[in-house]
């Protein structure tokens, strides 16, 4: 800053301001960069590129405008997620504990818990993946990384650990370059974004259900609160924090829909896919083995930031919701409940995904049972939020509280669907 200052002093041309601009500009952008981006990317994991895989290869374009719905939904959600951290200092598992009964905390923890086991199994399983794509066998790559994930958040600062999950996060600028080389109609590309598609179907509502499990998922909006806490963040830090929460969540879902076009271009029509790693292999012969390289380099940048954000919002919730020291900043002598849960679940994730286990139907299954559990977790938010002795000024008002709850709404009307055609399907009656 003084080199910059000097500079301008000693030689007062028209580019200097310019220059100084940039820099203002990316020193804004690296401040606004925080929880709320990082909850946000990690949504693109694994289990979630196969999702939004299998939209492009089984609808091709036609899930495009409900992604812009759940795009609205998430912007809103971890909005509302980081408006809580920021304001009262505490944590969503924290704010549970305090404003409701014990039952619906270990509720909401158990919730959490449940769509947590197979995501973090999933992570290791897309890191294995996206190597094995490189031609290096998964048993070579596993143990490595989880040894890696584990010593970042062990070993590190929440500052430090923050900014390695951003750099992570550049790896999904992979998916827009192969969408590009996946040549889309940008004419039916722009037609599906603006015009609904709905199909009445059990497949089609199966898929809708997972894209919203993966897109809005529980995980993100503990982390996205517990983040925002841990980082130290302040009221008076909430215009950045909000901007770090709405931008992340466009920024993500942005994503989202270049996976699904890169998809849809090149294999749209052949029906749904069982992984990221086939969706890469089916993207080499029409678009190239670049388009495979790059969604491999994307798959493993998702599932190492996944890897560590999925487990960490789990500690973050139970050492929440038992009243213990949680902080990425301290020591495992100061917060053992914390890092103790958040070790044992990249062990049990490294692990099992070591093993011949189903990965596949892991995968599925998870993200159905995210989409069905999101409406639980959605309803805790949406009412911490709109309650003033919790928030004060800072609560959802009249506008924001009808489209919130309609968010809600709408989110476990789809999840309701699914479960009574599950349920009738076994009785052979769907």
């Amino acid at each position: 800053m003084t080199r910059d200052l000097d500079t301008a002093t000693a030689a007062p041309q028209a580019p200097a301001p310019a220059r100084r601009t940039g820099w203002r500009r990316l020193t804004m952008i690296a401040a606004v960069a925080g929880p709320g981006l990082v909850a946000a990317n990690a949504g693109n994991d694994a289990a979630g590129i196969a999702t939004y895989a299998s939209a492009g290869s089984q609808y091709t374009y036609g899930t495009l405008f409900f992604m812009v719905l759940v795009t609205i939904a998430l912007v809103m959600v971890q909005e509302m997620a980081v408006r809580l951290g920021a304001h009262t200092g505490k944590g969503l598992g924290a704010l549970i504990r305090e404003q409701f009964s014990l039952r619906l905390t270990a509720l909401a923890v158990s919730c959490l818990l449940l769509a947590n086991t197979g995501l973090v199994v999933s992570e290791f399983a897309g890191i294995g993946a996206a190597f094995e794509l490189l031609g290096v066998p998964k048993w070579a790559v596993i143990p490595p990384a989880a040894v890696l994930l584990w010593a970042l958040v062990l070993f590190g600062s929440y500052h430090w650990a923050e900014r390695i999950f951003l750099i992570m996060s550049l790896a999904f600028f992979a998916y827009p370059l192969a969408m590009i080389l996946g040549h889309p109609h940008w004419g039916a590309v722009g037609h599906n974004l603006v015009i609904p598609h709905v199909e009445a179907n059990k497949d089609f509502i199966l898929l809708a259900v997972a894209l919203i499990g993966t897109t809005v998922s529980p995980y993100m909006q503990f982390y996205a609160a517990a983040g925002v806490v841990d980082r130290g963040a302040k009221p008076a830090d909430y215009p950045l924090i909000r901007a770090d929460a709405i931008l992340g969540a466009v920024f993500a879902c942005l994503i989202s829909l270049t996976i699904i076009i890169a998809t849809a271009s090149a294999i749209g029509g052949t029906g749904p896919l069982d992984s990221a790693a086939q969706a890469a292999e089916a993207l080499k012969p029409v678009a190239g083995q670049g388009a495979e390289l790059l969604f491999a380099l994307g798959l493993l940048g998702a599932s190492a930031l996944a890897g560590a954000v999925v487990p960490l919002s789990a500690s973050y919730a139970i050492g929440e919701a038992a009243g213990v020291e949680r902080s990425v900043s301290r020591s495992f002598r100061d917060a053992p409940l914390f890092l103790g849960l958040f070790t044992a679940q990249i062990v049990l994730g490294a692990t099992v995904a070591m093993t011949p286990v189903d990965v596949i139907q892991l995968l599925i299954g998870t993200q159905v049972l995210q989409g069905l559990i999101s409406p639980v977790v959605l309803v805790y938010l949406l009412v911490l939020t709109n309650r003033r002795s919790v928030l004060g000024p800072a609560a959802n008002g009249p506008r924001y509280r009808i489209a919130a709850t309609a968010v809600v709404v709408g989110v476990a009307a789809m999840s309701t669907i699914l479960l009574v055609q599950t349920v009738l399907g076994w009785f052979g009656l769907a």
